[in-house]
């Protein structure tokens, strides 16, 4: 793996990966040494996404409504204001956000980066579990897509073979290590362990996310600052400098994740303008699985599984929130919640969508300074 990630020296890869050649050309031409920097190629990555979502948004939209008919199907247990405003609105909307994701990190992303690919794997195998789902429901109009243990299976093993490879692409000193936050240099050795345990994290955030995708906005919002979070999470351990004066681990080549997470948030801002109430396209489990995943692999990634709970704390209520309630009722016959996941729970209360929505990202906001604040405490 190269320790400069402006650079490449082969160039079979010219027309997958044109802009970040150009960084080759600096010899010749001194402004294309930008190319070299991470951050320009996160901020371009960034704009290259969103203006693919924005520019192809409608189209696939007008496709996506000719295909379904009748639109994701709608809970008839669910919010009976649902009913009324969601019905026909169609689904599978992440495959806006992959499209914008995949084009942006192929432009300008660093081809000889591992974790690029791995996450990027994830990432359309998540999606792709979730567009069958999706399709089983809109094909059906049931909510219930296939089995949730196959489902789940498919996930897990996507999961253990990426964090094998992340395993194997960590420095001898890092490999297998849970990294604690505040905590100076405190690293537990799990061992092989920490496969599974890291396997846990990346289909736990899908599914979290997932549980999250409920009303118009609510999960895009929430995912894009956590993207933002661990764009700067994965520079900054990504730089030796950066890593040694925040005293946290040093990651050599997670730094390259930033341009992962510059695409997100572009195509995430494409989707929120589709999206946003009352919303033309839904996420479906095709974006929420997928872009979970994506927000699991980087926690493991740069060694900030932990922090990942805090950033996504939401995500984690939310998901906490189901196995609370399916629990109690087994349990005792009693739900904790007038319904799960939780954001009906606060409809059913009387909040209006907007506003359940609104403080959600607020809560998102403040967990995730929570999270960056974690990198200064030591």
């Amino acid at each position: 793996m190269p320790r400069a990630f402006g650079r490449v020296s082969n160039r079979t890869t010219a027309g997958c990966w044109m802009l970040y050649l150009l960084s080759d050309l600096s010899g010749t031409v001194s402004a294309l040494n930008v190319f070299r920097y991470i951050t320009f190629r996160t901020g371009g990555a960034l704009f290259t996404a969103g203006l693919f979502v924005f520019w192809f948004g409608p189209l696939i939209i007008s496709l996506l409504r000719l295909r379904q008919g009748k639109g994701q199907p709608i809970r008839e247990d669910g919010p009976q204001s649902h009913l009324l405003t969601k019905r026909g609105t169609p689904t599978m909307g992440g495959l806006m956000i992959l499209a914008g994701c995949v084009v942006a990190i192929l432009l300008w992303a660093n081809p000889r980066n591992h974790y690029v690919w791995v996450t990027l794997a994830v990432t359309l195998g998540f999606g792709a579990i979730g567009f069958y789902d999706d399709y089983l429901k809109v094909t059906k109009q049931s909510h219930k897509g296939f089995s949730g243990k196959f489902r789940l299976l498919l996930e897990a093993g996507i999961a253990l073979a990426a964090c094998v490879l992340i395993s194997v692409y960590s420095a001898p000193t890092l490999q297998n290590q849970l990294a604690f936050p505040v905590f100076k240099d405190a690293l537990l050795n799990l061992g092989w362990f920490y496969v599974l345990f890291a396997a846990f994290v990346i289909v736990g955030t899908g599914n979290a996310v997932n549980m999250t995708d409920g009303l118009d906005g609510l999960a895009i919002v929430p995912v894009m600052i956590a993207c933002g979070t661990f764009g700067v999470i994965a520079y900054l351990v990504g730089n030796v400098f950066t890593a040694g004066y925040l005293q946290v681990n040093y990651v050599r080549d997670t730094g390259e994740l930033a341009v992962v997470c510059g695409a997100v948030i572009g195509a995430g801002l494409g989707f929120l303008w589709f999206n946003a109430p009352p919303a033309q396209v839904f996420m479906g489990d095709t974006g929420s699985l997928a872009l979970g995943g994506l927000l699991g692999t980087i926690a493991v990634a740069t060694k900030h599984e932990i922090v990942l709970a805090i950033v996504g704390g939401l995500f984690v209520l939310e998901m906490m929130s189901v196995i609370i309630q399916v629990a109690s009722f087994k349990l005792t016959g009693k739900r904790v919640f007038r319904m799960a996941p939780i954001h009906h729970h606060f409809e059913q209360k009387g909040w209006k969508e907007p506003q359940v929505v609104i403080r959600f990202w607020i809560i998102a906001v403040i967990l995730a300074l929570a999270g960056l604040a974690t990198l200064k405490l030591r």
